[in-house]
């Protein structure tokens, strides 16, 4: 795609070409929104079929971007981010070859095909579009083109699953070492008390 990322050393952490960092974003975060588990202890659920709109929405929309969204296009979304969660499933574990054939179905489906457009501020992007200009279509090839890119370079392994039992939220590692295993504070703070409480009785 010709995007770089960008190395972090002073912060020690990775940054994500913009492009890219918004579509896994927005990918994570849709599983996180839209699938049945468990946020730490708590179980949840998929907002019910109906009132999925509000939050897509809430997902997507920027203070430049706010989607018009209806209910069938949410619940097209939300069965897009359970294939996602597959690949982040997959990603996760080790399981590269399943993750890239996941999203290569996701690419082929969608229609995933690079375009330039213009950037804010001058010059121009390398963007991937759909095969045709709705939202499910258009957010589906931007998710498939960013889970790609990153599977297919250096950021491979950096598609997560939250290692908190049960919690099974997942997240983009965008540590410089490869070294974040917890969806959230809240849920590494909780394996450590568990830990030390462990360490404690022994």
């Amino acid at each position: 795609m010709g995007e770089k990322v960008l190395e972090g050393r002073m912060t020690g952490q990775i940054h994500f070409n913009s492009h890219v960092w918004v579509v896994t974003d927005v990918a994570c975060r849709l599983v996180n929104a839209l699938t049945a588990g468990h946020d730490g202890t708590r179980p949840v659920e998929p907002p019910p079929i109906g009132h999925r709109a509000d939050a897509v929405r809430a997902v997507l929309e920027r203070d430049d971007y706010q989607p018009a969204l209806s209910e069938d296009q949410a619940n097209a979304l939300a069965a897009l981010a359970e294939r996602v969660r597959e690949v982040f499933r997959a990603s996760s574990s080790g399981d590269v070859a399943s993750a890239a054939c996941r999203v290569n179905d996701l690419l082929e489906e969608f229609g995933a095909a690079p375009r330039l457009d213009p950037a804010r501020g001058g010059g121009w992007t390398l963007h991937f579009h759909g095969r045709d200009a709705s939202i499910v279509v258009g957010w589906g090839a931007g998710i498939a083109a960013g889970l790609g890119m990153a599977i297919g370079s250096d950021l491979a392994g950096r598609l997560g699953v939250c290692q908190a039992d049960p919690c099974d939220r997942v997240y983009i590692d965008t540590s410089y070492n490869l070294g974040k295993r917890f969806c959230s504070r809240r849920c590494q703070s909780r394996v450590k008390a568990a830990a030390h409480r462990a360490k404690s009785k022994g």
